[in-house]
């Protein structure tokens, strides 16, 4: 891995390189996505089946796009029990997470008669996006439906593309079945995100799409943003390791191509205050390449994204890592949790050298469902909050009314908007 000095030159360049994999930076995918959507809405299930065939070599129609219950007995008997009964301990540990989240509705009365709340009402039908075809991502499954089961969601209608056999990979059937998703439908890409938000004539339209695509389904969910709600607009995986000298440069090393292997616009990011823990992480990196199945894609992943930067001080690297804003935050220093007070900016944040990012991604119980591309400044991981909705709840007596009347009408005449004074005027006349 290169091994660069970490000045303001360097990160500057840093973030301008790591934004370029930003789903916004792909204007030219944007027109072939829009024909996409605008067909599905037009032509409905025909352009759902034929978008299918055309995409994923799969014949689809109405009477097989909906997962029926014989596929999903037979995909049972398909999985092992040992990893099935991994699954449901990774969606115990999930539920009660996210159990922890829950929220509820509240009201505040006072003596005057005057009621103020807040109702919170779980969304009624919401869209999961689990992707498919040759991957197969049963973690997914589980992060996407579990939050909305403990929210309440009614419907969870989820959609994942299908193989060239037309069936959807037995271990996410058994996952979706696990987690308890509505109903399962075999269609994929921007198609299957315009279904969800447009309906079909086998597909309901939902109130909120979630879940992580490729490009196609990333524009496509931007796209389709005010007709639904969606989560966030997910780009390529990426860890940033914050570490000094008395990190573990193997475990150092292994973690940073946790993410590196997932695809060649992944990012993986280490900044140390320790020049020989760079040198150490640098040589381990080459040492794992070799031996790891996916190394080719590593290999091109830290050559585009791949940085080991050296900074003067743990403050100075601290500020380097909230600039950046990852997705997967792992801490490895002799005072980490010092260090995590100091993080303002990262999806997740993981503390101490048994820490390891795919924890976080398979079994502790928060959501890796994460923000990317910087947007760890302002979004967060996918919780029970994204669906909820609220809705504020005023009451007020006659005798709470009477009382601030004439400063209600005032403010009104304030801004020239007399049919506003005039409603509040009318109750005292």
């Amino acid at each position: 891995m290169r091994i660069e000095k970490l000045d303001e030159n360097t990160k500057k360049n840093l973030l301008e390189d790591l934004l370029k994999r930003s789903p916004n930076s792909y204007g030219s995918y944007e027109a072939s996505v829009q024909e996409i959507l605008d067909t599905v809405k037009e032509k409905r299930d025909a352009a759902l089946f034929e978008y299918t065939e055309k995409f994923d070599k799969a014949v689809i129609n109405a009477q097989n796009i909906q997962v029926t219950e014989e596929e999903i007995k037979e995909a049972y008997e398909c999985v092992d029990e040992e990893l099935l009964r991994i699954i449901r301990r990774a969606l115990k540990n999930i539920e009660s997470y996210h159990a922890k989240q829950m929220q509820y509705s509240w009201f505040d009365s006072k003596p005057d008669g005057t009621i103020l709340g807040q109702k919170v009402t779980a969304l009624q039908r919401v869209g999961v996006y689990v992707p498919g075809g040759k991957a197969v991502y049963p973690s997914s499954v589980l992060m996407n439906i579990m939050p909305a089961k403990v929210a309440g969601v009614e419907e969870i209608i989820m959609v994942t593309p299908p193989g060239k056999d037309g069936k959807v990979n037995p271990t996410t059937l058994v996952a979706t079945k696990e987690a308890g998703a509505t109903a399962v439908y075999k269609v994929g890409g921007a198609q299957a995100i315009a279904a969800l938000a447009y309906g079909t004539e086998s597909i309901p339209k939902v109130d909120k799409i979630v879940g992580p695509g490729n490009i196609y389904v990333a524009l496509a969910k931007k796209a389709v943003y005010g007709h639904v709600s969606i989560d966030s607009i997910a780009g390529p995986s990426e860890i940033l390791v914050l570490a000094d000298e008395t990190a573990n440069p193997r475990y150092v090393a292994a973690d940073l191509l946790s993410q590196a292997e997932h695809d060649e616009l992944a990012s993986a990011i280490l900044v140390t205050t320790s020049s020989e823990l760079a040198e150490k992480v640098s040589a381990e990196t080459d040492k794992f390449i070799q031996e790891l199945s996916r190394g080719e894609i590593i290999q091109k992943s830290l050559d585009n994204y791949g940085h080991i930067l050296v900074a003067d001080t743990m403050e100075d690297a601290i500020d380097a890592a909230n600039e950046i804003a990852s997705e997967h935050l792992e801490i490895m220093t002799a005072n980490p949790f010092d260090v995590m007070t100091k993080i303002r900016n990262a999806g997740a944040i993981f503390i101490g050298e048994y820490s390891s990012e795919p924890l976080g991604d398979y079994f502790a119980g928060p959501n890796h469902i994460l923000p990317t591309n910087g947007t760890a400044k302002f979004f967060s991981p996918l919780s029970v909050d994204d669906f909820l909705k609220k809705s504020s709840i005023i009451s007020y007596s006659r005798n709470a009314l009477s009382e601030i009347h004439e400063d209600i009408e005032k403010f009104a005449e304030a801004e020239q908007l007399t049919a506003h004074a005039n409603s509040i005027k009318v109750r005292f006349e």
